[in-house]
């Protein structure tokens, strides 16, 4: 291969001949400031080359990234994102890169700081995004951090293990994880993002890398205020594993004890000093008791009842019948038995069961949403880590293999039929309803488009996300101040009745107070100034 000559490639980028041309001082100083970065683009260890030794894994992240996209950004352009979360979060970012806190109004009467009802300080990191991205920027977030947990796994299994084979199928596994497709389908959740920092925890632990490691523990920490409870399970985990390490066993400990302290003054001390009543809000386990302490006490002294409401509907509700059943079928055709081999897996595991399947609203103990979105990192790495562990190499790829279809089937059900509801449209990326609408959704972005950014405004769930880049939105039918509403009768009148729907809007249409301001796919009401 021919010897290449820096100074050459940088005259000749220049337009400059070395050999031919004699160049005066101010050709001279050009060529040395592009010396640097043309010996950057040269060098061995550049970023062209690394990416083309990981070509493989970078083309199956682009895969998903493409897949991911065609689900959550479609479904914010077709009016699939709504209100809540991913309009109260948009809005947050909003208030945060203005370095003001947020209120809660956009679903709540009176106003409170949101970080009282979800401890995230993600947003506040990436609000100064929102000035490139608008309204996408937390799906495209979003679907980065899941890349980037994918990757993260790769590396794991490929520097830790020394697996290449398995690096990519415990990859692909991650991205098909039916628990991904669901969080990636409704709008945008920190914990979806703090999940995906899982594996670069475990890569960093397993690298003996305490700095990183803390950092990393650090920041899932402060994504969302149960996290910290399910990272005390995990440093327990970790610990059993690299028990025979007393440096790292001891650091790991240290970390667990960390990671609850921060659960108990994030939820007992932190969020009641900033909310309105002075207690958590999200304490939803009345067959628990009132808090967390009665929660531990009955799951104590209740061992056996306990275990028996994993997988019974504890409520009244016939709606919850089965839900609890095809989530354990669907982690169990995701290969969770593997993890028998490893119960320090299922350890960690334990709190995300029990946040799911003890809650009072069944909808929470579903396949749906962003719910299951922590089972994804723990199963990826503790069924690989057991496969990878066996001795033929033959029956490790086959298994690895197995694994993936039926990971990739279970995925599969989720989009076609499932006993709880869930919007299939949202999901089904495939099919020609997925980019459509009832109405005509480019008319309606225009029509959005022309209220004001300055304006106070009231919005129906779906079209609040769009406009809730400003200082005040409220999700209709909350009204207050509002100088223009918008809503559709094409659109589900959450959190409203139908009937309830119809009589607001009907008595809003015949206000003195309020003036139409377009009238079509969507209505738009203008506030009569006096």
């Amino acid at each position: 291969m021919e010897k290449i000559d820096i100074k050459d490639v940088s005259h000749q980028l220049l337009g400059v001949n070395l050999r031919k041309h004699k160049y005066s001082d101010h050709e001279q100083r050009d060529t040395n400031k592009l010396r640097p970065l043309c010996r950057y683009l040269f060098q061995t260890n550049s970023l062209w080359k690394k990416i083309k030794d990981h070509k493989y894994i970078v083309l199956i992240s682009l895969f998903f990234g493409v897949i991911y996209s065609l689900i959550s950004l479609v479904n914010h352009y077709y009016f699939r994102t709504y209100a809540l979360d991913l309009g109260v979060y948009t809005n947050a970012l909003y208030d945060y890169i203005r370095f003001q806190s947020n209120d809660s109004c956009v679903f709540k009467n009176v106003g409170e700081n949101l970080l009282a009802d979800h401890f995230d300080l993600y947003l506040i990191f990436f609000s100064p995004l929102s000035l490139l991205f608008g309204t996408y920027t937390l799906l495209i977030v979003q679907i980065i951090a899941v890349l980037y947990g994918g990757i993260g796994v790769y590396t794991f299994f490929k520097k830790i293990k020394k697996n290449i084979p398995v690096a990519f199928f415990a990859t692909i596994y991650f991205y098909v994880f039916f628990g991904v497709f669901a969080a990636i389908s409704f709008d945008y959740h920190s914990n979806v993002v703090a999940a995906a920092l899982i594996p670069w925890l475990f890569y960093s632990v397993a690298r003996r890398n305490y700095l990183v490691s803390s950092i990393f523990l650090i920041l899932i920490i402060v994504s969302k205020e149960n996290i910290s409870l399910w990272l005390f399970f995990i440093c327990v985990g970790l610990a059993i594993e690299h028990r025979k390490d007393i440096y790292l066993r001891n650091y790991l400990i240290v970390s667990s004890i960390f990671s609850i302290v921060s659960f108990i003054i994030i939820t007992s001390v932190l969020m009641p000093l900033i909310s309105n009543a002075g207690s958590y809000a999200h304490f939803h386990y009345s067959y628990l008791g009132n808090n967390f302490t009665d929660a531990f006490i009955h799951l104590i002294s209740h061992p056996i009842d306990s275990v028996k409401v994993l997988f019974t509907n504890h409520t009244n509700d016939t709606h919850g019948d089965f839900v609890k059943m095809e989530l354990h079928v669907l982690l169990v055709t995701s290969g969770i038995l593997f993890l028998i081999k490893k119960p320090q897996y299922i350890l960690m595991l334990l709190p995300i069961y029990f946040q799911k399947l003890f809650h009072d609203n069944y909808s929470m103990w579903g396949i749906g949403g962003q719910y299951s979105i922590e089972f994804a990192p723990i199963m990826t790495i503790g069924i690989f880590l057991t496969i990878s562990e066996l001795n033929s190499k033959r029956l490790i790829k086959y298994l690895s293999l197995f694994v993936l279809l039926l990971a990739t089937a279970s995925t599969i059900k989720t989009m076609v039929n499932t006993v709880y509801y869930t919007d299939k449209i949202r999901i089904r990326f495939y099919e020609k309803s997925h980019y459509q609408n009832s109405y005509d959704v480019s008319n309606v972005h225009k029509q959005l488009s022309k209220i004001p950014k300055h304006v106070v405004v009231s919005s129906q769930s779906p079209f609040l996300p769009h406009l809730s880049l400003r200082d005040n939105i409220y999700q209709f039918p909350i009204i207050k101040d509002a100088e223009y509403i918008v809503y559709s009768d094409k659109e589900n009148p959450y959190p409203m009745t139908q009937d309830e729907f119809e009589s607001a809007i009907n008595e809003l249409e015949h206000s003195k107070d309020w003036e139409v301001f377009y009238k079509k796919d969507i209505t738009i009401l203008k506030k009569i100034s006096l």
